[in-house]
């Protein structure tokens, strides 16, 4: 089964910017698609942006799109998901996620979410 390690998150004031890995172990990343979805305090998870196994499609949440950048390096077992013009808003726990329905980028259920990586926007 395919697990993530995230990294990279934390403190920065609205308007900045951070860059989000994630290392695949347990599998051959290639083979899934997958996403990066996000949870607030006191909120649900939620999609933010989703990728095909090669790369050649991606979608996001209309709250991100124009702001953030979902790659893969699937030499590497990584993604990525560069975050600019950050809000407070973006403030969550940030996950990655094998996603086979990459279209919708939905929560995948019953998935065994690893320890995420906490990005907060304040100034």
């Amino acid at each position: 089964q395919l697990q993530f390690v995230e990294s990279g998150g934390g403190l920065v004031q609205p308007g900045g910017s951070l860059r989000l890995s994630c290392v695949a172990s347990g599998d051959t990343l290639g083979y899934y698609a997958m996403g990066w979805f996000r949870q607030a305090p006191g909120k649900e998870r939620e999609g933010v942006a989703c990728i095909s196994s090669a790369g050649g499609g991606t979608n996001y949440a209309d709250s991100v799109r124009g702001r953030f950048i979902i790659s893969r390096d699937n030499a590497k077992s990584e993604a990525y998901l560069q975050m600019n013009s950050l809000k407070p808003e973006d403030t969550a726990v940030y996950y990655c996620a094998a996603e086979a329905a990459w279209t919708s980028c939905k929560p995948p259920p019953n998935n065994d979410w690893g320890q995420g990586t906490q990005v907060t926007v304040s100034s």
